[in-house]
């Protein structure tokens, strides 16, 4: 009973945790490729302000003819802040194409100051 009381409580912080969030700075770099039309920002979640995350991650991006992701891979990166570049990442968009192209691009996470 004291277990599943537990991880209830730990599960219910990191829901928070996960919903409430502050942005940090973060920036993003691309190989040469596509020009990125609108980017997204990374957010830090809490759990990740918390913990005192930094590092890079690094993104497969695959972008169709009109300029949208269509989907990406996760290259490398603390799991947590991948799934910030993720949801950024997906939101961005490129100038159109004649074809589809796979774009490289690496998130820095400098973590709370």
């Amino acid at each position: 009973m004291v277990n599943e009381l537990k991880k209830a409580v730990w599960a219910g912080a990191l829901a928070l945790g996960l919903a409430g969030s502050a942005s940090w700075p973060a920036s993003a770099q691309e190989a040469d490729g596509r020009k990125v039309t609108k980017r997204v920002t990374p957010v830090y979640s809490a759990i990740a302000q918390q913990a005192r995350l930094a590092g890079t991650v690094k993104l497969l991006l695959t972008v169709s003819p009109d300029g949208t992701v269509k989907s990406l891979k996760t290259l490398g990166g603390n799991a947590v802040l991948a799934s910030a570049a993720e949801t950024a990442a997906k939101q961005w968009k490129y100038e159109p194409a004649a074809k589809e192209t796979n774009e490289a691009v690496a998130f820095k996470f400098d973590g709370p100051k």
